[in-house]
C-alpha cells in the first residue's frame, strides 16, 4: 500500500520525500525494467527515458499522466536545470502515439478518444513552454507522436539512426501533436511536402530540414549524456555550448548535400497550391519523375486527410503554439467520429493488407462545408491551455 499513498507525491512537491520515492525506484530493479517511463534525477537533469521498446517507445496516456506532472515538478525544482528525454532499445526514439488503444477506444465509444488528444496536447504545451532547457535525444524512429515530445524542446540531437516523418495522411489523420506549427515554420514548402506526402528524413537531413537542432554520432550519445548530466548549475546557453561542441566533432555525411536540395524549387512550386486539387493539378501538369512520384504517393493518402492538413498548415503558419494545438483538438475530435481513421488503422496495422477503402474516396467530394465543420470550436469540450 505504501507505494500507492505515495504516488501522487510529485504534485504536492515535497522534493526531500519525492527523492526517497525516486530512491526506492531506483533499488526495485523489477519496478525499473517493468515500467513504461522511467524518470530520474541525475545529476542536474531530469531524465525521461521512453521504455516500450517492444511497441517502438509508442507513448500511450499512462506515460502521458506520468511525463507531464514530472516535467511541471522538475520546472519548479531549484536543482534541476536541464530536462532530457531519450528511448530505449535502439530501434526508436519513439515511433508515435498508442494508435491501437484509440482506435480500440473509438469503436465502443470510451473516452480515451478525447482523453488521449487532450492530454497529449497539453504535454506537447508544457514541452513547448518548458522554462528549462529540454533536450530530446532523437536517436532511432521519431514520427507522429514522438515527434511531439521532442520538437517542441529547445533542442533535439538527431544521429545517424534518426528516422523523422509524419505519416498521419496514410491512416486518415493529420500531422498532430503541434505539425501546424512547425511544418510551415521549415524552410520554403518542406513542411508541407512532408505533411502531405509522409516522406521520411534520415539521419543528417533531418538536421537540414530544420527539424533536429545538432547532429551527434549515435556511439556518442551516452558521453553527450553524461556530459550533460554534469554541468553544474547550467545555463541554457552551457547546455547549447556543450550540444555545439558534440555537434562540431560529428563528421558522419557533413559534405553530403541535403537529400531534398535537387528537389526544392520543385517543391517550393508544385506545393504552394491553394488547395489539395491545385497542388495534384500541378503535379500533374509538371510531369517529371519527381512530380508523379509525389502524385501516386498522395492518392493513396485519405483525401479528408490531406485537406484537413493542407488547412491546418495554413492557418497554423500565423497561429500561436497554443492555439494550433486547439485547432488540432478539434481535427482530431472530427477524424475520431469519422470514418478514415478506423479504416486507415486497419489497412495499415491491423490487417495490414495496404489497402485502404476511402470516404469519400477523391478529393472532390471532400466538401468545402465538411472541411470548415470540422475546425469548428467545440464549446466546453475545447482544448484549454
Amino acid at each position: 500500500m505504501a507505494g500507492r499513498v505515495l504516488r501522487p507525491l510529485p504534485r504536492l512537491r515535497p522534493l526531500n520525500r519525492l527523492q526517497v520515492v525516486l530512491q526506492h525506484l531506483k533499488m526495485s530493479k523489477h519496478a525499473d525494467s517493468t515500467a513504461e517511463v522511467l524518470l530520474e534525477k541525475k545529476g542536474c537533469a531530469g531524465i525521461i527515458t521512453l521504455n516500450r521498446p517492444k511497441a517502438l517507445n509508442a507513448i500511450n496516456i499512462s506515460m502521458i499522466r506520468q511525463i507531464y506532472p514530472q516535467i511541471k515538478t522538475w520546472e519548479q525544482d531549484p536543482e534541476t536545470f536541464l530536462i532530457i528525454i531519450k528511448g530505449t532499445g535502439g530501434k526508436a526514439f519513439s515511433a508515435g502515439g498508442d494508435i491501437r488503444a484509440i482506435t480500440d477506444a473509438g469503436k465502443v465509444g470510451d473516452r480515451l478518444t478525447q482523453d488521449f488528444f487532450r492530454e497529449e496536447y497539453t504535454l506537447n504545451n508544457a514541452i513547448g513552454t518548458c522554462k528549462k532547457p529540454y533536450v530530446a535525444l532523437i536517436d532511432g524512429i521519431t514520427m507522429g507522436g514522438g515527434v511531439g515530445v521532442s520538437i517542441h524542446g529547445r533542442f533535439r540531437v538527431a544521429t545517424e539512426n534518426t528516422l523523422f516523418a509524419m505519416p498521419e495522411a496514410a491512416i486518415g489523420l493529420f500531422p498532430d501533436v503541434g505539425g501546424g506549427y512547425f511544418l510551415p515554420r521549415l524552410p520554403g514548402r518542406i513542411g508541407y511536402y512532408l505533411a502531405l506526402t509522409g516522406c521520411r528524413l534520415k539521419g543528417r537531413d533531418v538536421l537540414k530540414a530544420g527539424i533536429a537542432t545538432h547532429f551527434v554520432a549515435s556511439e556518442k550519445i551516452p558521453a553527450l549524456e553524461k556530459d550533460l548530466i554534469a554541468l553544474k548549475s547550467p545555463s541554457t546557453e552551457n547546455v547549447a555550448d556543450l550540444l555545439n561542441s558534440y555537434h562540431a566533432k560529428s563528421k558522419a555525411d557533413q559534405d553530403k548535400p541535403f537529400v531534398l536540395d535537387e528537389h526544392m524549387e520543385k517543391i517550393n512550386s508544385l506545393f504552394s497550391g491553394n488547395s489539395m486539387e491545385e497542388i495534384v493539378k500541378k503535379l500533374k501538369q509538371d510531369g517529371s519523375a519527381f512530380a508523379n512520384k509525389q502524385l501516386e504517393t498522395i492518392n493513396k493518402m485519405s483525401p479528408t486527410s490531406l485537406k484537413l492538413a493542407l488547412r491546418q498548415l495554413r492557418e497554423g503558419a500565423s497561429m500561436s503554439l497554443q492555439e494550433v494545438l486547439m485547432m488540432e483538438y478539434r481535427l482530431s475530435q472530427a477524424c475520431m467520429k469519422g470514418h478514415d481513421f478506423y479504416e486507415g488503422v486497419r489497412a495499415v496495422l491491423i490487417d495490414k493488407d495496404q489497402a485502404p477503402r476511402w470516404k469519400p474516396a477523391t478529393l472532390e467530394e471532400v466538401s468545402d462545408a465538411f472541411v470548415d465543420n470540422c475546425f469548428k470550436p467545440l464549446g466546453n469540450n475545447d482544448l484549454k491551455l
